[in-house]
This record gives structure tokens, C-alpha cells and sequence, in this order.
């Protein structure tokens, strides 16, 4: 037994609680395969495909299903009735095993037993009926323990989930209920709120976020980031949504707790869709094909969210009774199957889409007033509260936060992959005119992998005319610093740029930029570890906010 991880709430593999039990099988993976057809026709298993050659995939496929029929036959043994999912593992001599739970105690007890049952079938000479008896009478003999935890809200619950853009849909989100009159909680990874006050600092995009924001009082809406780690440690913190949204999925955070590919991920940010109440909303960014392809098994109503009015899939969900939000004549347009298109606002009146220059922001908007209106948020006040909520430091720090400084456009920005890196550069070309250049720096965490890395840096060199590099020296996760910087310099060297200089911080680095540039350039920084110091920093030298009527300004002005 490798690990024996209790989920407590829905997650990758059950729509709840579940036990996720990964075993080492690498003796079954080395046998004949003769042998290992042999040894599991012993215990009654008969799969219709062959065992595969020793340390094949295949292989490790069919153990896994034989580890399944164990467990079946063991909870039959036991007189428990268990649905029981197979797979293979995260390291290659793995497999995974899970089951749903209902009391801990006799669960975790039950997942023990499973790795001596899959030993004592390598011996040939040994009874596997027998090992399963006495497997069966041991449990009898164990406390039950208690039961899940798992919230079931009163109140309407949203879940945001996807790879960019969860954050700001959410602080989006809360504001269109806080306008219709709400009173909300909701969870980032900046921390729990209660309205716009901050209950508690910290990550909490997981399970214990949501008990955290539910637990506030007289609350009567609640909005939940809902992130990939929190899924695959702890599984969801309710048992069902009111509304789910996907905001995108590309490739971040891979390598993982066993998520080695895009797909993968995309599967475990599915799982909010399907703990959604069927006569919930299901909002799904149309123009991302893994997350479109997630209203197959969505068991709420399908909302899709496009910047193409004309996308085939808004026709097809239309037509089957579904909703869609898109553009038109640069309005922003709710569409029902009954052909009926209902005019919000036009894009200008948007502040989080920057006038319209980013696309990544505008689909945040969208997103966040399909949620509110699927959560019943009347038509007005999602008008009211898109026309309201600002991009500045204090709705939402650190998410396009937009400075003048000298005549220099200074864009604060999250920008932690090669989808957020293609956003920030658009919104600095939105703000850029003629020959103004584009100063732009940028770090990473060392946990990403090598490839996110190069198309990273390579995407802030396509963008940027003077690119920089900011270390993260918080963020290295076990990595090298001068292995992250190289990789960082080899993804600018191939987007055509020279080796660009390293900076031991963000405010190092902004420094630098700000005194490099010149009035009307645009100064960019993705800020990850040092926000707040950026913040005091541009507002000691004089640095103003930019509203949105100077934002309509600039952006006219870059055009000229």
C-alpha cells in the first residue's frame, strides 16, 4: 500500500465521499503471462481481454481490474453492497483503487486489507477464498467510526473551477449577488470573505474553504473557488452546486498527485459539473473544447459562454433547451432556446473587459452573469454590477491592475502560464500605440514543468519588447534557481529575444522597467509573490489607478 487517502467530499472518481487507495503492483506486473492468467482464474476472475505482456500498460490495466474484483468480492464477503472504480496509477508500478465511504473507521479498515489479498494471490499455493473470509470476519470486528463531513447548502452555491480566470470570476460573481442585495461568502486563494470583508487569509480553494465560508452568519449566497488540488486531496466541500462554471483548461500544474496530461486535468475540474442539481446551470466556456465537451456528463442545464454568437454549439444547445451569452454588435447578449436575445450592456460599459481589449477578461464577465443569472440574479443587477466592479487593487488585487505613472501604463497581472501570459500581452497591446514598446516581466514557480516553462517565456518574448525575468525565490518548490532561469532564458532565446536580465525580485525588476521606459510605453509585471510592495511602490512615486473612463481613454488613444 502506497497511499490510503480519505476524500471527503465528491470527487475524481464518486459524486461522494470516497476512498482512494493507490497500491505498488509491480510483482503482478513482472509475472508470465501464463502465470498471471492462471493465478487470477483462482480467484474466479475471468476478464475477457488477455493479461498483456509483463510491465505493459495492458498489463498494469488488467491488475487493476483484478484489484476491482477483489474488492467486489470482499465487500460481497463482507455483505456490503460497493460500487468500486479501477485505474492505473500515478507512478508506472501503480494502480489506484477507490470506493465510495460511510463511516471512516470501517472504510480505512477495509482499504487495509486489500493489499495482503492481492500477496496472497501471488501463492499459488495459498487460498484466496480463505484470505477473503478471514478478511470479512476481521472487519466485523472493527468500529464503524464516523461519517463524512460533506456540507449540503440551503442557499445557493456556485463552484468555480478552470485553469485561468477562477479568481476573478468568483470576486465577480459575489459582487452581481452583493448588488442584487445578497449577502455573500466566498472563497479564493487569497483567502474567505463575508461581503467585501476578509475572514480569513489564506488558500482556501479546497475543502475546508467551503465549510469556512458556509459557516458565516446570516449569509444568503455563497461562491466557491473550486481548484484542482483541493479535488484530488480532500475531494469537493458540498455535496452538490446550484451553479457550476469552467472558466478554461490548459496545460498548468501538471505532473501532479498522478495528472500527467491536459486531459487528465481537464476530467478532475469536470467533476464540479457533475454534483450540479439537474435543475441547476452548468456554464461552460464554449470556445474551449475540453471544457465544451464537459456537457456530456453535466447533470445540470447546459450555459455556454462564447465570443462567437454564431459557435455550432450554442445552436445545438439552444435547440435542446439550453442558454448562451455571447457578443453581438458589442453588446453583450443573453440567448434562450427560444430565440430570444436579451441585450445587458455594451462592452464599452464593462470594466472588467478592459474596454474590450481582453478577450481572457471579457470571458471572465461572461462566465460570472451566466452564473448570477442561473442563480437567479435578476437581468438589472447583473447589468448594474458588470457596469460597477472595477479592476483596481481593492475589488481585485493583482488581476489586470491598471497604473499611470509619468505617462507610462503600468499592468499588474497574475499571468502564471502560457494562456495568462497570451491575455496580459493582449491587454498590453490594447494599451500600446505606434512605437511605444512593451516592457514586461516575469517569474514562475519551480513546480511547473519544463515545457510549461519554455512556452511561458516564449510567449512573453513574442509579446514584449524588452522582456525581464523575476525570481520567485518563495515559489522554487525543490527546483533549482539557476535551472529555472536557464529554461526561462532558452523560452525567450527561441521567441527571438537576446538573454534578457534576472532580477532577484518583482520590485527589483519593476524598478528597473520604470526606469528604462519611457512616457506612453507600457510597462507590464506578473505579480506573484511581492503584490502588495508593487502597490506601495507605484503609489509612492506618484502612481494613479486608472478608472474606467481613463481606461476608455488610453485604449482610443492606443488606437490613434
Amino acid at each position: 500500500m502506497v497511499e490510503l487517502r480519505v476524500l471527503d467530499g465528491p470527487n475524481l472518481y464518486f459524486t461522494r465521499p470516497a476512498i482512494k487507495l493507490t497500491l505498488d503492483v509491480s510483482p503482478w506486473l513482472a509475472l508470465a503471462q501464463a502465470r498471471i492468467e492462471r493465478l487470477t482464474r483462482r480467484a474466479a476472475f475471468s476478464p475477457s481481454a488477455n493479461s498483456g505482456q509483463p510491465g505493459s500498460d495492458q498489463r498494469r490495466r488488467y491488475v487493476a481490474r483484478f484489484a476491482v474484483h477483489l474488492t467486489r468480492t470482499l465487500a460481497d464477503a463482507s455483505g456490503t453492497h460497493l460500487a468500486v472504480r479501477g485505474r492505473p496509477g500515478p507512478a508506472p508500478g501503480q494502480i489506484v483503487v477507490a470506493y465510495p465511504w460511510r463511516r471512516r473507521g470501517a472504510a480505512e479498515a477495509f482499504a487495509r486489507q486489500l493489499a495482503p489479498l492481492l500477496t496472497v494471490g501471488l501463492d499459488g499455493r495459498r487460498s484466496v477464498d480463505r484470505a477473503i473470509a478471514a478478511a470479512a470476519q476481521s472487519l466485523e470486528q472493527v468500529s464503524p467510526g464516523a461519517a463524512p463531513t460533506t456540507l449540503s447548502p440551503t442557499i445557493p452555491v456556485i463552484a468555480v473551477t478552470g485553469t485561468n480566470g477562477k479568481t476573478t470570476t468568483v470576486r465577480l460573481i459575489a459582487h452581481l449577488a452583493r448588488t442584487a442585495g445578497h449577502t455573500v461568502a466566498y472563497t479564493t486563494t487569497d483567502g474567505v470573505y463575508r461581503d467585501q470583508a476578509l475572514v480569513e487569509e489564506g488558500d482556501y480553494s479546497g475543502f475546508s474553504g467551503a465549510a469556512k465560508a458556509l459557516a458565516q452568519p446570516g449569509i444568503d449566497f455563497a461562491v466557491l473557488e473550486t481548484a484542482r488540488g483541493g479535488i484530488l486531496l480532500r475531494g469537493i466541500g458540498t455535496d452538490h452546486n446550484d451553479v457550476a462554471v469552467v472558466t478554461n483548461v490548459t496545460e498548468d500544474h501538471l505532473d501532479q498527485h498522478g495528472i500527467r496530461t491536459i486531459d487528465q486535468l481537464a476530467e478532475v475540474k469536470g467533476t464540479i459539473t457533475r454534483i450540479t442539481r439537474p435543475d441547476g446551470w452548468d456554464v461552460l466556456n464554449a470556445d474551449d473544447p475540453r471544457v465544451l465537451a464537459m456537457r456530456r456528463q453535466a447533470t445540470g442545464r447546459p450555459w455556454l459562454f462564447s465570443l462567437d454568437a454564431d459557435h455550432p454549439a450554442i445552436r445545438t444547445t439552444l435547440a435542446e433547451g439550453g442558454r448562451a451569452i455571447s457578443v453581438l454588435d458589442r453588446m453583450l447578449v443573453v440567448m434562450s432556446s427560444r430565440r430570444h436575445v436579451h441585450h445587458l450592456l455594451p462592452l464599452e460599459e464593462i470594466p472588467v473587459a478592459l474596454a474590450g481589449i481582453s478577450s481572457l477578461y471579457l470571458r471572465n464577465a461572461m462566465a460570472a452573469a451566466a452564473a448570477a443569472l442561473g442563480a437567479g440574479v435578476s437581468e438589472e443587477a447583473v447589468a448594474e454590477g458588470l457596469r460597477s466592479f472595477v479592476l483596481d487593487p481593492d475589488s481585485n488585487p493583482g488581476r489586470a491592475n491598471l497604473f499611470e505613472l509619468d505617462g507610462r501604463v503600468v499592468v499588474i497581472d497574475y499571468a502564471h502560464n502560457e494562456d495568462g501570459m497570451r491575455g496580459l500581452v493582449e491587454i498590453c497591446e490594447g494599451l500600446r500605440g505606434g512605437s511605444a514598446r512593451i516592457f514586461l516581466a516575469f517569474g514562475s514557480a519551480g513546480d511547473r514543468t519544463n515545457a510549461i516553462l519554455h512556452r511561458l517565456a516564449y510567449t512573453a518574448a513574442r509579446g514584449a519588447d524588452r522582456p525581464a525575468i523575476a525570481e520567485l525565490h518563495r515559489y522554487l518548490r525543490g527546483r533549482d534557481p539557476r535551472d529555472l532561469v536557464e529554461r526561462l532564458q532558452a523560452g525567450l532565446q527561441d521567441g527571438g529575444k537576446m538573454t534578457a536580465p534576472v532580477f532577484p525580485d518583482e520590485v527589483a525588476a519593476l524598478t528597473w522597467m520604470l526606469e528604462e521606459s519611457a512616457p506612453h510605453e507600457v510597462v507590464a509585471i506578473t505579480a506573484l509573490a511581492q503584490r502588495p510592495e508593487i502597490f506601495e511602490l507605484l503609489r509612492s512615486r506618484g502612481g494613479k489607478a486608472v478608472g474606467p473612463a481613463r481606461l476608455r481613454e488610453l485604449v482610443q488613444r492606443a488606437r490613434r
